[in-house]
């Protein structure tokens, strides 16, 4: 800490979440952003690859090494990188006494063998003590323990959407908990800076293509987090859609309901949960642009809005989640588990008002 503020380093930083976490942290009261690493552009200026930060900052690419991370004395490092190499920097940077706070899917599943079943490893996961010791970084979900973590796993993207608009219903007894049926369209960001052939402009246009249709890995979040809130398991169905935007995850949920509701009685069970909290917003309206959650209202921000409809025909409760996949389902969410863990107001950097019109 130099000054009152804490040293942040981001790790993967000329991806598209770390160009955003560069974003935030740069604006970030109580953070000094002291490096960004890259194998591919070390010793290039960061505004070079990410140009929405030109004038904002002068700072150039290190080396993408733990060594190199370590010279610069940090006490916060922010890992942007893909899934399973996380692996090898956790285990060092976590015995160095530095806050941890991972993007990748590494350190999220609490079971081992979960990560042979989801993630298509060859053996269990090989730092169980260190699962135990992560924090799933949902701060609604898991503020208390958030508070002086020092390793923090963050939400997929689709997860966090599905986890949060889903918690209260589950919670409350409302719903059956072996039918769950999650529908999810994510924009074309979620794909990453190295995205695949069919991420790219000439094939994603004017698409709205399904895609690991059965067994996403997400799932296992979604039913870890759900089963967790009611101490059994939640068993979920879940299919992403990958749709012509640039940002935005828009899910709608299929739930079957267990007793008699009314619409008082979803707005009470919603408010009793999340009445307090600063980034989700109920969206349930009979006037206006915006009847139910739309990515449209809530790119470039960190919020969550949630809406519902009840199908008084079939006794289905259908729960509508608009989130910024670059914002709340990922840098957004990391910044917010950050504040709670170092004891910041929650929501510092992030109380961006969505854009609009875009």
């Amino acid at each position: 800490m130099v000054g009152g503020r804490y040293r942040a380093c981001v790790v993967g930083a000329s991806g598209i979440t770390g160009g955003e976490l560069l974003r935030l942290l740069i604006n970030h009261p109580g953070i000094e952003l002291s490096c960004a690493t890259s194998r591919e552009f070390k010793g290039e200026y960061l505004f070079r690859v990410h140009p929405n930060l030109r004038g904002r900052t002068n700072l150039t690419f290190i080396d993408s090494t733990i060594d190199s991370v370590l010279k610069h004395d940090v006490d916060v490092v922010f890992l942007a990188l893909p899934h399973g190499q996380s692996l090898g920097w956790v285990p060092k940077l976590y015995e160095s006494g530095i806050t941890v706070i991972d993007l990748s899917a590494d350190f999220r599943l609490k079971d081992p063998a979960a990560y042979v079943e989801w993630y298509g490893w060859e053996k269990p996961h090989p730092y169980p003590d260190l699962l135990a010791k992560a924090v799933y970084g949902l701060p609604e979900l898991h503020r208390e323990e958030l508070r002086g973590a020092k390793l923090i796993a963050v939400p997929g993207c689709m997860a966090t959407a599905a986890i949060i608009s889903l918690a209260p219903i589950v919670k409350a007894g409302l719903i059956d908990t072996d039918r769950i049926v999650v529908d999810a369209k994510i924009s074309s960001s979620g794909a990453g800076a190295h995205a695949p052939r069919l991420d790219l402009h000439p094939f994603r246009t004017y698409v709205i293509r399904p895609y690991e249709v059965v067994h996403h890995r997400h799932t296992a979040e979604i039913e870890q987090e759900l089963g967790l809130l009611i101490n059994r398991r939640v068993r979920v169905a879940f299919t992403p859609h990958a749709v012509d935007l640039v940002r935005g995850i828009l899910t709608t949920s299929h739930t079957w309901l267990v007793k008699d509701v009314s619409e008082p009685d979803i707005w009470r069970v919603y408010r009793s949960m999340y009445g307090n909290e600063p980034f989700i917003r109920l969206v349930k309206d009979r006037a206006g642009f915006q009847r139910y959650p739309d990515v449209k209202y809530v790119i470039g921000s960190n919020l969550v809005d949630i809406g519902f409809e009840i199908d008084n025909r079939l006794g289905r409760l259908v729960i509508l989640s608009a989130i910024d996949n670059l914002m709340k389902g990922a840098s957004g969410q990391a910044v917010q588990a950050m504040n709670v863990a170092l004891g910041f107001e929650e929501t510092t950097a992030l109380n961006q008002v969505p854009l609009y019109p875009v």
